[in-house]
C-alpha cells in the first residue's frame, strides 16, 4: 500500500514538473528545415491532383496502415517522429486545406480524427500522440489535398514549430 502511495505520487510530481515546463519561458524556436519550407512556400494552391491522389490510385507506393471507403493512412516518407502517419480523405471534394472546409466537410472531417485515434491505438501510442495539419503557405502545407499528422513515439514540445 505504501508502494502504491509512493507511485502515485512519483507520477503526479512528474505531471506537475512537465505542467509546470509550459509556464516558463518557451525554448528558442526551431528552425524549420529549408526543405521543408521550400517545399510549402514552392506548392501552389489549386484543386488539381497531388501526389496524395497517386497515393490513393496506387500509381506511388506507400505503407499503409489503415484504408476503408473514406480515408487513407499511411507512414510519412520523411518521418519527423518515429510513429509519423498521414490520413487523407479519399474523395478531395474541394477540400485543399482547412482553411476550405465547408459545412458539407463535416462529417468527413470528424471521420479523420476518428481514424487518428483508431491508428494511433493501433501503433501503440498509448502515452499520447500529437496531431497536425499544416494550412497554406505559411501553416508550411506542401501538399494541397487535406492531410492529417498523426506524430507519436517520442516526448513532443511545445510550444510547436
Amino acid at each position: 500500500m505504501a508502494a502504491d502511495r509512493e507511485a502515485s505520487n512519483d507520477q503526479t510530481s512528474s505531471r506537475i514538473r512537465v505542467l509546470s515546463s509550459h509556464l516558463h519561458s518557451p525554448p528558442p524556436p526551431r528552425r524549420m528545415a529549408s526543405s521543408e519550407k521550400d517545399a510549402a512556400l514552392a506548392a501552389t494552391p489549386s484543386d488539381a491532383p497531388t501526389i496524395f491522389d497517386k497515393i490513393i490510385r496506387k500509381e506511388i507506393p506507400s505503407t499503409v496502415v489503415y484504408e476503408d471507403e473514406k480515408v487513407l493512412a499511411f507512414r510519412d516518407i520523411s518521418p519527423q517522429a518515429p510513429t509519423h502517419i498521414i490520413i487523407i480523405p479519399k474523395v478531395k471534394d474541394g477540400l485543399t486545406g482547412l482553411s476550405k472546409a465547408e459545412e458539407r466537410h463535416i462529417e468527413i472531417l470528424g471521420y479523420l480524427l476518428y481514424v487518428a485515434k483508431l491508428v494511433a491505438k493501433q501503433e501503440g501510442l498509448d502515452d499520447g500522440f500529437r496531431i497536425v495539419i499544416n494550412d497554406g503557405p505559411k501553416g508550411c502545407q506542401s501538399v494541397y489535398h487535406l492531410h492529417i499528422h498523426l506524430l507519436g513515439g517520442r516526448q513532443m514540445n511545445w510550444p510547436p514549430g
